[in-house]
């Protein structure tokens, strides 16, 4: 099964910034962030080994979710000032590298991470009944004409999300599963189906429920007050789904059955926060996100001009290749220069 990795670019830098210590490269430029980054960008190529690699990114414009809800991230900070030139140096090395970049005015990455995720999933369920309708056509000799974005693979997609937001848990299923980086920049948890139910106590499908129920302080809104993460996951266990939840309030232990009554507006509008858009108007072509198309000479020099020595030899340990074809091109550099 080939994979890819959607990668939450802002979450990732984020992380990075305030795992690294102060750095400068020798223009003065700070890039502990652009450092913090790459190093693990070359972590996930090296542990998960992909076949397709996507970054997704914030854009700075209002969101639908702000529209929604004028609270939505209000508490947060701006951006510190020494990491918004930096989200450019990143821009600047993945372009150079050849790593195809999604963002678009008025949603988040999540939101694009999880479109990808649906329409990788959606374009293999309907390989899968092309194949069917195939294998019957050949049955019945009726010609079948058929066009995929994937047709050229007939493998399935191991879809890896890389993000630390834990909303990004509701698209887990039997092909997508979330990768999260815990302490610092190097330590990771992958979670499927079961390790979500293990930690949170509900099912995958549950979990924009859940947030419904308990809300999202990091996020800026409220669930129901008073019920939190082990109510919720118990409420769930036994009522299946935040609507069937309120359509039998009245078997609802009379404690809780207040508390949702009271907050039921405030809940309903936590759901549609929370809820991860799946159908963003974007075009995506798998192909173009693959891992063979990687420009590791082009990314190796970017390196280089930051002073990231360290970054250099991990990206030739990972490609043996890319050394042999550096001293080719230096080889050709030091013949032209004997003419």
């Amino acid at each position: 099964m080939k994979k890819l990795i959607l990668i939450d670019g802002n979450a990732m830098l984020h992380r990075a910034y305030h795992a690294m210590p102060e750095l400068t490269n020798k223009k003065g430029e700070m890039v502990n962030a652009v450092y913090g980054f790459f190093s693990m960008f070359l972590q996930i190529l090296n542990d998960q080994n992909p076949d397709y690699v996507a970054v997704c990114f914030d854009r700075s414009k209002p969101t639908i979710r702000q529209s929604m809800y004028a609270g939505y991230h209000a508490h947060r900070p701006e951006m510190a000032s020494d990491l918004t030139p930096q989200v450019a140096l990143v821009d600047e090395l993945l372009e150079k590298m050849n790593v195809k970049i999604f963002s678009l005015d008025g949603y988040e990455g999540d939101d694009l991470i999880g479109t990808i995720a649906a329409k990788v999933q959606n374009t293999q369920s309907s390989r899968i009944s092309e194949s069917q309708s195939i294998r019957n056509s050949e049955k019945s000799d009726t010609p079948i004409h058929r066009q995929s974005e994937f047709s050229k693979s007939s493998e399935n997609i191991e879809v890896v999300i890389v993000t630390g937001d834990r909303d990004m848990l509701q698209l887990v299923n039997e092909n997508v599963k979330v990768l999260m980086p815990q302490n610092g920049l190097g330590k990771t948890v992958l979670y499927d189906e079961a390790k979500v139910e293990e930690k949170y106590g509900v099912k995958s499908s549950q979990f924009i429920d859940y947030k419904a129920l308990i809300g999202d302080p990091s996020d800026g809104y409220p669930g129901v007050s008073g019920i939190g993460p082990k109510t919720a996951a118990t409420l769930l266990g036994q009522f299946g789904t935040f609507e069937n939840l309120y359509t039998k309030i009245d078997e609802v232990p009379q404690k809780y059955a207040l508390k949702l009554a009271t907050d039921a507006e405030q809940a309903a509008l936590a759901k549609k926060l929370a809820t991860i858009i799946t159908d963003v108007p974007m075009q995506f072509s798998l192909e173009n996100c693959s891992c063979s198309d990687f420009d590791l000479v082009s990314l190796h020099e970017g390196f280089l001009e930051h002073g990231f020595k360290s970054l250099v030899s991990r990206l030739e340990t990972r490609y043996p290749e890319l050394k042999k074809t550096l001293e080719e091109k230096q080889s050709g550099k030091s013949q032209l220069s004997l003419l």
